[in-house]
């Protein structure tokens, strides 16, 4: 496993194998979504571990359905511990999130009333997941586009109080924090300030669009370059954290390695001063 520093990474996408495996880039590191990769064998996860050779590797969770109504899927579970044991990833993380209940299963990751009885069960997925994986997880906070009347809990109260209950870490994602705040009428800022500091894991940045038939609505579309916005809340945040793991992420309209190693670089560049600036850590 490697003990190199890691900063600013890239979401791995197939078509950048070569570019990726052949990249020398100082601390350059890839997350995955494990679901691609959940089997023994084959050119697949043969193409993960050429990677892993060469760079450190996060697994990016997308079906663990922490927040639904169902513990997580035992031989889901276990092919995800089988493939971290292989893999040795940096990090492994989920969302706040559910996408399955009852056997039915939906592609999107939805949000959840943060009630206390939400919050119980949403713990026990955590500690079984991390009972199973013998690690900790880093946990990601959604992108909202509808207000719920059922809250007992604000957002950074409810991923505080996870921590606290659970051991886990925080994936702070950026992008989804300035979608949520501009769709909710929400301080962005103050948003970040209540998050707490020293279980900050991993940063996530993104690019976003705005919805063609509803004015004023942005999606977290993943399909973007990163915006103005979401850059400066990024400095906003690592003047209170230091240096943390960043993840650049786009899903659609994947441009060249390049441009995408070019932004990844410019996140890459805001980490180094921040270490000066990060606040002081409980001993």
């Amino acid at each position: 496993m490697t003990t190199q520093p890691i900063t600013a990474g890239l979401g791995l996408k197939p078509q950048h194998f070569d570019a990726a495996l052949a990249c020398t880039a100082p601390g350059l590191w890839f997350e995955v979504h494990p679901e691609n990769y959940l089997m023994d064998g084959g050119p697949r996860l043969a193409w993960l571990q050429a990677i892993r050779a060469q760079h450190p590797v996060s697994l990016h969770g997308v079906s663990l359905s922490l927040a639904g109504p169902d513990a997580p899927d035992p031989l889901h579970l276990r092919q995800l511990a089988q493939l971290a044991e292989r893999i040795e990833p940096v990090l492994v993380s989920e969302h706040l999130a559910w996408s399955r209940a009852g056997g039915h299963y939906l592609p999107d990751l939805l949000p959840v009333p943060r009630t206390s009885q939400t919050l119980a069960r949403v713990a026990a997925n955590i500690s079984r997941t991390q009972d199973v994986l013998k690690r900790r997880i880093a946990l990601e906070n959604p992108s909202h586009y509808l207000r719920m009347d059922q809250h007992e809990w604000s957002e950074p109260e409810f991923l505080q109080e996870l921590v606290r209950r659970t051991g886990c870490g925080l994936l702070v994602d950026v992008n989804n924090v300035h979608v949520s705040a501009t769709n909710l009428g929400l301080d962005a800022r103050q948003y970040l300030d209540q998050l707490p500091v020293a279980d900050i894991l991993e940063i996530h940045l993104a690019g976003h669009s705005a919805d063609a038939s509803l004015p004023g609505l942005l999606v977290d579309s993943h399909d973007a370059p990163i915006a103005a916005a979401v850059w400066d809340l990024y400095q906003h945040l690592l003047a209170r954290t230091g240096e943390r793991p960043t993840l650049i992420e786009r899903d659609g309209n994947v441009p060249a390695f390049e441009v995408l190693l070019a932004e990844r670089n410019i996140a890459n560049a805001l980490l180094h001063p921040a270490i000066d600036t990060r606040e002081e850590q409980p001993a």
